[in-house]
């Protein structure tokens, strides 16, 4: 990749929750930056290239024998180095300090007292208290503290139970800081991260999408040559955008294959066709494979067996396409950063799998085909500017996160054809209502919630039509606003558009008469039902 011609910052991960929020952080300061395994070797961090160096946080107790260290050529590189958390815990240990095994411990929102007008934190304040120091309002997450600092290093800040909140060697430029910046309730967190890489390190801003597509183009058909390449077409944004990034450097060379397993929402299959084969120009296969997905699907329950039939019947349809397509010898696939950081990690003790993911290797090596992944560098948010910038429609881009089992583990139990249109109806009405309806703060809901969709239950309930009595279909509302989707909160819709949505549900949808609306969070509810 020629994001060798960017000054870059390499982040060392101990294994927080948020680590890959220090990346984007410091992307969108417009600096490129990556993410790597804490115990990446000394060679490894001497050839990297790093304009400056981070250190995240973690679960670990520095205190405690075999813990996480940092790569000793990290402190010799005469960079700049920025320790968070468990990351000022480690370079507080490794440059001769002393770290002590918390008894207290702090989490949550805390407020820190900036000191000695460090070049990370000067002029960088939230208010200033009675006594007139300057004043940030942080998120804690530690057990353990630093209680002596090592040679050459200074206080920074300080909390009422952690004497030692932040430390600075500006000879070394060496910083390191007990509370997280990379997160929201670290108010300043984005000016700090920003001081850290602008200023401190000297990095520029050269890392944007619009001038990311000529980089990217000329890197594809480096790869690609005059060769042939796939792409599985989900509809998704991810696919979407490679589709489209690829077709920009590739033109005709590039043939698309999209499945539609019969689990799209409501006139996807025609929406994703006029998209690509009419606007851009772009070869598109389209297999409608309804009845074997449901055929395979028929009598069967469970949703991790759901899952993983659809993934199967995916491959195997795909497969057979693709086969017919002699010459190609490049598969492209939607993956982004974070599915290779996850992947990554797989490995470790520290990472559970909660749900089988379904992009990473899911298609087998029979294909013998290259992997062709040119999104694999960049963040979601990324993706989606990168799409905007290639000229896909805004609404396409910015759409709510889609299942790649689709309707299928929204349909709750067996999953049969019938509930599948019931439900594509019903879930058509809701986005409409939440595109269709604007809070007082001029925003639609469904861009105030970052997922929302419609769930079938196999349950029948008794309800009035007219005269006579029905005995039919429940179907649950489900909206939810998050920042990360590690955590969630159900949103607060207005009971007018709940109405609203409720009675066009069951006047326009023959089938289903009664609605519900999901109030549960995240923990300890998932987003989708399955």
């Amino acid at each position: 990749m020629s994001t060798h011609s960017h000054s870059k910052i390499l982040i060392l991960d101990f294994g927080s929750q948020v680590t890959q929020l220090i990346a984007r952080r410091v992307r969108e300061a417009g600096v490129f930056s990556e993410v790597f395994p804490h115990d990446v070797t000394d060679e490894f961090v001497r050839n990297y290239g790093a304009a400056g160096v981070i250190l995240s946080g973690g679960p670990n107790s520095v205190t405690e024998g075999d813990t996480p260290r940092a790569p000793q050529a990290v402190f010799e590189l005469g960079v700049p180095v920025l320790g968070i958390c468990y990351g000022m815990q480690t370079m507080a240990e490794q440059l001769g300090g002393k770290v002590d095994n918390g008894h207290l411990r702090e989490f949550g929102y805390a407020e820190v007292r900036a000191h000695g007008h460090t070049k990370l934190l000067d002029n960088i304040s939230d208010f200033t208290n009675a006594q007139g120091h300057g004043m940030l309002k942080v998120w804690m997450s530690h057990g353990d503290k630093v209680n002596e600092m090592p040679a050459g290093f200074k206080l920074m800040a300080s909390t009422g139970n952690c004497p030692i909140a932040g430390m600075a060697d500006e000879e070394r430029r060496f910083y390191g800081v007990q509370f997280h910046p990379e997160v929201t309730h670290t108010v300043q967190g984005k000016a700090m991260l920003g001081r850290f890489v602008h200023e401190i390190c000297g990095c520029q801003s050269d890392w944007n999408m619009p001038d990311y597509i000529a980089e990217a183009v000329e890197m594809i058909r480096q790869q690609v040559g005059s060769d042939e390449v796939i792409l599985g077409l989900s509809g998704g944004v991810d696919s979407s955008v490679a589709a489209a990034l690829i077709h920009r450097a590739i033109g005709d060379q590039l043939t698309c294959v999209f499945v539609d397993h019969g689990l799209l929402r409501l006139d996807e299959g025609k929406m994703v066709m006029e998209m690509f084969a009419k606007n851009l120009g772009v070869k598109v296969i389209h297999v409608d494979a309804t009845a074997q997905f449901m055929g395979h699907l028929a009598g069967v329950t469970d949703p991790e067996a759901k899952r993983k039939i659809i993934g199967r019947e995916f491959v195997e349809v795909f497969q057979a396409e693709s086969a017919k397509l002699t010459s190609a010898k490049w598969l492209a696939q939607g993956t982004i950063y974070p599915d290779v950081i996850e992947s990554a990690g797989k490995g470790k003790k520290t990472a559970h799998t909660i749900k089988s993911h379904h992009n990473v290797g899911g298609l087998p090596e029979t294909l013998n085909l290259k992997l062709l992944e040119p999104l694999r560098e960049l963040f979601k948010d990324e993706v989606r500017e990168l799409g905007v910038a290639l000229g896909l429609p805004p609404e396409m881009v910015y759409r709510h996160p889609f299942p790649g089992p689709g309707l299928g583990v929204r349909i709750l139990g067996e999953v049969k054809k019938e509930y599948a249109d019931l439900l594509r109806r019903a879930d058509a009405i809701f986005i409409e209502e939440l595109r269709n309806t604007k809070d007082e703060d001029g925003q639609t809901w469904y861009e105030k919630t970052s997922q929302a969709f419609a769930v079938f239950l196999p349950v029948k309930s008794v309800g009035v039509m007219g005269d006579g009595r029905t005995y039919e279909y429940v179907v649950a509302l489900r909206a939810v606003q998050t920042q990360d989707f590690m955590t969630a909160h159900w949103a607060h819709l207005p009971h007018e558009l709940l109405g609203r949505v409720s009675n066009r549900i069951i006047n326009e949808v023959r089938g289903l008469n009664r609605v519900v609306y999901d109030i549960s969070g995240k923990p300890p509810a998932t987003i989708e039902w399955e």
